[in-house]
This record gives structure tokens, sequence and C-alpha cells, in this order.
């Protein structure tokens, strides 16, 4: 078997929905991609495409009211999807570890930074108490906050939201995990702590030759963490390709208005252009291309039918204006 080219982590038409008085409304559809030893998949696309759901179905996360209608998550080779709560427990933080979106939330603000760290450490591995504060003191250490002995007794409150952030990036690597999910961890910080926050991961990513799913709204974000790209609206997969190919040469309309709607470095910008419209709300019937009523070069086949997915050497669109190419 050449375990370079076998994912990791292989997910195949995943499709999410939630349970509404009214029915089912979908939220993810028919959703696959590969995520590979050692490489950063950035998950993009705005606030309500399934970015995170599809994350959170993977260790079976989900909230109550939702459920998975169809396919497979395969980590391994076994599907991840159908294990029992027993087997996700050897799982969750040993093998595949989470990082939230809002530390602040993630913390539990009556419990020292120790006890959160140290009770993660124990609850897995077979050290004292004496050895696992050790291990805790040097995780603080190296995800750059000094003094970690000393900042074991604090409190979450006592730590800025960078520094916060930086413990849960501390908790959910020290099992060493094979898959690190990042669920946009530096939405809540300034930008100049933003870009720390992501130099760390991409570092600490390389020396741990970990795989990780970043997923964010923003592809700026993902520029200098993500080998490969995967952009997400209204729960379906919009286009996947290489980092650099998504940024070159964008190929999907929706690609490009969210690449379109960043700032420019080289030049000041009175307007920034912004795609009109809105998503379609959870449980809105579609009718088409679910990006067709906000698509500037959209046709009338388009409204009509939804696209498949059309590969294209190493990336695919959906997209009918990619039907002819």
């Amino acid at each position: 078997m050449d375990t370079a080219s076998t994912p990791l982590l292989q997910v195949d038409h995943l499709s999410l929905a939630f349970r509404t008085p009214s029915g089912t409304a979908e939220v993810v559809r028919d959703l696959s991609y590969a995520l590979r030893k050692g490489c950063v998949l950035g998950v993009v696309g705005e606030s309500g495409s399934g970015k995170t759901m599809q994350a959170l179905a993977l260790l079976k996360l989900l909230p109550p009211n939702a459920l998975v209608t169809g396919g497979t998550a395969r980590y391994n080779g076994q599907d991840l999807l159908t294990r029992s709560e027993r087997e996700l427990r050897q799982v969750r933080g040993r093998k595949i570890s989470f990082i939230f979106q809002d530390p602040s939330s993630a913390l539990n603000p009556v419990l020292t930074i120790g006890e959160q760290l140290t009770e993660t450490l124990r609850a897995h591995k077979s050290v004292s108490r004496a050895e696992a504060r050790e291990e805790a003191a040097r995780l603080l250490e190296k995800v750059g906050i000094a003094g970690g002995a000393k900042r074991l007794g604090d409190y979450p409150f006592q730590f800025s939201g960078g520094m916060c952030q930086r413990v849960m990036i501390a908790m959910a690597l020290c099992l060493h995990p094979d898959i690190l999910i990042a669920d946009e961890p530096t939405t809540a910080l300034d930008v100049t702590v933003q870009a720390q926050i992501l130099r760390l991961i991409k570092t600490l990513q390389q020396e741990n030759n970990m795989a990780c799913l970043f997923i964010t709204h923003n592809l700026a974000v993902v520029a200098g963490i993500a080998d490969e790209v995967l952009v997400l609206y209204c729960g379906q997969c919009m286009e996947r390709a290489p980092a650099d190919a998504i940024f070159s040469n964008p190929l999907h309309p929706y690609t490009q208005g969210l690449l379109g709607s960043l700032p420019p470095l080289d030049k000041k910008a009175d307007k920034l252009p912004a795609i009109g419209g809105r998503p379609p709300l959870v449980g809105e019937k579609i009718t088409g291309c679910p990006f067709a009523p906000r698509c500037p070069k959209a046709t009338a086949k388009c409204l009509a039918q939804c696209p498949p997915l059309f590969t294209e050497n190493d990336r695919a669109v959906r997209c009918w204006l990619r039907e002819q190419k």
C-alpha cells in the first residue's frame, strides 16, 4: 500500500440534516474529500455553509436535532460514523483533536488552566498527577506561554484571548493526534494575534507531521497555511483545488467572489466588491445551482438544474460553465 497517497481521512458522500417540526432540512449535501498525513485542507465558505457541521459529524459531536443521512467518514479505513461511543472515546483527542472557535466558552471558567490540561492527559495516559503537571507546563511553554509552571494555577479569565487560544492548542496537541481540526481558531482575535496563532498552528502541524482540517470563512486566512482548499456553499462543494491554484486561477464564480471581496494590499480601495443577495436559508427549497440566484454568470440551465462536480486533473468544480471545458 502506498501510504504517501493513501488518505488518513476519507469522507465520501456525507449528507447531514436538521430535524424540524416540518420535517428534515439538509445542511450538508453529498460532500466528499480526502485528507492525507502532513497536509492541511482549508475549508472555507460563508456562515451557514456547513463547514463546522461536517467536522462535528466526524466525531459524532452534532447537536441533538442533527443527524447523518448518508455517507461515510473513514479514518485509517474504519468508518467513524458507525463507531460506538466507547470506540470514539479512543479516537477523540487521542487520534483526532479539535480546536473550537471560541476559547472563552470552551475553557471551564471555574477550573484552573492546570486542572484542565492535566485532566486531558490523565484521562488518556497512565501518568501521575505530578507527571501530568510537568507535561502541562511544558506544553504551555511549547505554545508560547512563558512561565508555564507558574501559570498552571491561573484561571481562564486571567489570560487574554490569544493566550486562551494557545491553551486550547496545547490541549488539542497534548496527546499527539494524527488529525487536528481547527474550527475558525482566529475569529475572536485581533489581526496581530491572529497571525501569531496561525504561525503557531502551522509550525506545530509541520513538526508533528499532522493532517489538519482548517475551517474558516476567510480565504485570506488559509493563504499561508493550506495545501488544498475546499470551498463550501449551502452544504455543497463548489470547488476543490490545490491552494496555489485557488488563488491564482479560481474557477467557480463563488470562489471568484470570495477572493474579490478581499482588500488589496498593493493599492487603496474605496469600496470592496461584495457578493449580492444572501445564501439560501436552512430548509429552503432549492432548484438548480444553489449559488445561481447570486451568480453574475448564471444561465437558465443554472437556475433549473444543479450541476455535478466536474473534475479537472487535481481539482473539482461544481459549475455548468465547466461542462464544455
